[in-house]
């Protein structure tokens, strides 16, 4: 039980990192990929269905961390507690820009809200960067951390878009991005003492069945998600 909880949380801490990191560096490339209002809509709109989703897996890692490795709650959420409250307040606004660009038709509401978004996923990218360089050994690792978001985002890009769009990421490699963010957070769980972490057995058996049962709920919902909207988007969207 304990080494599924393990692979658990090690599974969980890499899909948050690299679903919703993707979604970051969209954002913090928005300037850049979308370089008018109705390109940056489009570029938007690569995200749009998605994001949600994405968000589900950094929620999930927090009940399973909680959970099944209270150990962990003072090395990671109370030493780092600076980092996990910029992290909250980056994505809150970054949402905040997401919901609210396409309610007003106006081109300064727009581009307020798309400050929003940048600056949200930016915050929300260094403060992921933050918490994974200083469990790294150095807080100094988050902006490269940041820059790999953003690539990874670029990379995702790659796959949705069409055009004079397309071309600006097509430098970029999902899947390298990917190994990546997954070789980082298995060094990162390398240097915590994840079994000292462990709850009692009982809360353990309980915390690592539920996680069992929802985790091909979650796989199967980002395959669904995935397969709706296969298609590249050519266009503006709802946001």
């Amino acid at each position: 039980m304990e080494a599924l909880a393990i692979a658990l949380l090690a599974f969980f801490a890499f899909g948050s990192l690299s679903l919703l990191g993707g979604d970051a560096g969209v954002g913090m490339l928005l300037p850049w990929l979308g370089r008018s209002g109705n390109e940056r809509r489009t570029v938007i709109a690569a995200i749009g269905p998605f994001f949600l989703a994405n968000e589900v897996w950094l929620v999930a890692l927090a009940g399973i961390l909680i959970g099944a490795f209270p150990g962990l709650e003072h090395e990671l959420l109370y030493e780092q507690r600076t980092a996990f409250v910029v992290l909250l307040v980056g994505w809150v606004v970054r949402d905040a820009g997401l919901w609210w660009r396409g309610r007003i038709g106006s081109p300064r509401w727009a581009a307020g809200c798309d400050v929003l978004i940048v600056a949200g996923s930016w915050t929300l990218a260094l403060a992921l960067g933050t918490i994974l360089g200083t469990v790294l050994g150095s807080p100094l690792l988050a902006p490269p951390v940041a820059l790999l978001l953003a690539l990874h985002g670029a990379g995702f890009c790659r796959s949705r878009l069409t055009g004079s769009l397309l071309e600006r990421v097509r430098f970029t490699r999902y899947w390298l991005t990917t190994a990546v963010l997954g070789a980082l957070t298995a060094a990162a769980g390398m240097r915590l003492d994840l079994e000292a972490a462990l709850a009692g057995p009982t809360t353990l058996r309980v915390v690592t069945v539920f996680a069992v049962v929802m985790l091909p709920l979650l796989i199967g919902g980002q395959l669904l998600t995935r397969w709706a909207f296969r298609e590249r988007v050519t266009g503006p969207g709802y946001l």
